[in-house]
């Protein structure tokens, strides 16, 4: 307790500076991914996208990130290992933020589209079962998330693949292209407004007091995709087509209509990603920071001081702009070639995927959820349309993440504990 009087004020100022330097690297790295497959299907050019993604996701963590957050994410660990030393807690936590934000700045520069949550949990796992003791770690969350790396990108893949070739089907390999586009396009874009608006309402709204039983979830989503639908068929009704032009010009029109599409799941998917996985930067910080202003006393719940959400925001913000495109080259244009039709399945896809997750509580990686669905489109052009090298190193990244996570995040808590103690 007397560690936390004494350095309180220096170790909240030290774990915002991390926390900041997290949020830096989810911007770089998540966010980028999240946006990849608008820019490499050409649907958005690379400004645009920034400028799109800093509106929306900041808009999320800021809106939609939370009043309170779980002290410990996920139920990772047990607070009551803590209780008697929470100066540990707090050394742990501002550990596995810096130890996670480093390797995404490493797996960014690299251009490898890792996952965020599964840094921040292999950190926190670190520090505790090494620092503390191996019974303070909830050891089934654990395997859980190891199982997700394999079923998230199964799941959107399977998805992507199913959307992708009924757009084949009933649009491109039909006689006549725009007719089809005209007819099953609104199908799509109701999809696109069902599941967007589902994945915002059960993930991002929730935070503001906004949390609806499944049924009312679904019968708003359902209303706004009818929505959607309803205006873009008026729009696409207006699209003035040349029928003697050839078929080449006819595909092109059918995929800026896609391109269309891609900008508003596009949006969406900012939004939603913004306000749940700002909690990866910020719910350490918050815990951090409530226990030095409880005077050592740890809480489950932690009350947001005002300025830790815009830290978050911000932080998520100029990542993207600074250091985002790296990884929106891999997503974009590394794995497969993308058009604005193929983008979108893939798009649509990782949204399905996180419904679902949601719904199931299965542990959720919008990272690799969003790679499983650009292969889920690759596959469906079989596997020569697929750059392996690249998926290689995807997945080695992948699987390196949390012991890295872990194994820097055990050397930074003993520096700080040797520093502070």
């Amino acid at each position: 307790m007397d560690i936390i009087s004494t350095y309180g004020s220096t170790m909240v100022l030290f774990a915002a500076g991390v926390g900041f330097l997290m949020a830096w690297g989810i911007g770089a790295n998540d966010v980028a991914n999240a946006m990849g497959t608008s820019v490499g299907s050409k649907a958005l050019t690379i400004k645009q996208a920034i400028i799109i993604a800093m509106i929306f996701e900041f808009a999320g963590a800021y809106l939609a990130g939370g009043e309170v957050t779980a002290t410990i994410r996920n139920g990772i660990i047990d607070s009551s290992y803590y209780v008697n030393q929470p100066e540990l807690l707090v050394y742990g936590m501002t550990a596995a933020l810096l130890a996670a934000g480093t390797w995404l700045l490493v797996a960014s520069y690299y251009g490898w589209p890792v996952s965020t949550t599964h840094s921040i949990v292999g950190a926190i796992v670190g520090f505790s079962a090494v620092g503390v003791g191996v019974d303070s770690v909830s050891w089934g969350a654990v395997i859980g998330i190891v199982g997700s790396w394999i079923i998230t990108p199964l799941i959107s893949g399977v998805i992507a693949y199913l959307i992708f070739v009924s757009s084949q089907k009933l649009i491109f390999n039909t006689s006549d292209p725009i007719k089809n586009a005209q007819r099953y396009v609104p199908i799509y874009m109701f999809m696109a407004g069902f599941m967007l608006s589902l994945v915002t309402i059960v993930k991002g709204l929730k935070h503001v007091g906004i949390d609806l039983p499944i049924n009312e979830a679904f019968l708003v989503a359902g209303i706004i995709g009818l929505l959607v639908a309803i205006i873009g068929k008026f729009f696409i009704s207006r699209i003035k087509i040349d029928p003697d032009a050839d078929k080449e010009m006819h595909y092109a029109n059918v995929e800026k209509i896609f391109a269309v599409l891609m900008v508003i799941t596009a949006c969406s998917m900012a939004f939603a990603h913004g306000s749940n996985d700002v909690a990866n930067a910020i719910g350490p910080l918050a815990a951090v920071v409530s226990i030095v202003e409880q005077h050592g006393v740890i809480t489950e719940q932690s009350n947001f001081t005002w300025w830790i959400l815009p830290l978050g925001g911000v932080g998520i913000v100029l990542g993207l702009a600074i250091f985002g495109k790296r990884v929106m080259a891999t997503i974009g244009s590394g794995i497969t070639h993308l058009t604005p039709s193929r983008g979108f399945a893939a798009e649509l896809a990782a949204a399905s995927t996180v419904v679902i997750a949601s719904g199931t509580g299965l542990p959720i990686s919008t990272t690799q959820t969003l790679v499983g669905a650009v292969l889920g489109v690759g596959m469906a052009r079989g596997i020569a349309a697929l750059n392996l090298g690249v998926i290689r190193n995807i997945v080695i990244s992948w699987v390196v993440t949390l012991p890295i996570g872990a194994g820097l995040s055990i050397i930074f808590f003993y520096i700080l504990k040797a520093f502070f103690g």
